[in-house]
């Protein structure tokens, strides 16, 4: 699968409607995104089951598996994503 501009677009519009306030990408969609088999997503705004929800709508979405983290509460692991990650949003 690739990560290109359409997909990334669809990610952030998805995650808009659900109220997302930040959003990074981060893995192999943003190291190797030609090759990437997954899309590794970071995300804070969206509360409870709604993260997962819009996950599982994404991957129905783009047809590829997809990785979401929440961002909040911070952790060593969600700061080395901000450092490393690219914000979508």
């Amino acid at each position: 699968m690739t990560i290109n501009q359409a997909v990334i677009k669809k990610i952030v519009d998805l995650a808009k409607q659900y109220g997302a306030t930040r959003l990074i990408l981060f893995g192999s969609a943003l190291e190797r995104p030609e090759d990437a088999r997954d899309i590794d997503i970071a995300c804070d705004g969206i509360q409870g089951w709604k993260l997962y929800e819009m996950a599982a709508r994404l991957e129905e979405e783009l047809a590829a598996p997809l990785d979401i983290v929440p961002l909040s509460p911070p952790t060593r692991f969600t700061r080395l994503i901000e450092e490393k990650g690219k914000p979508l949003l």
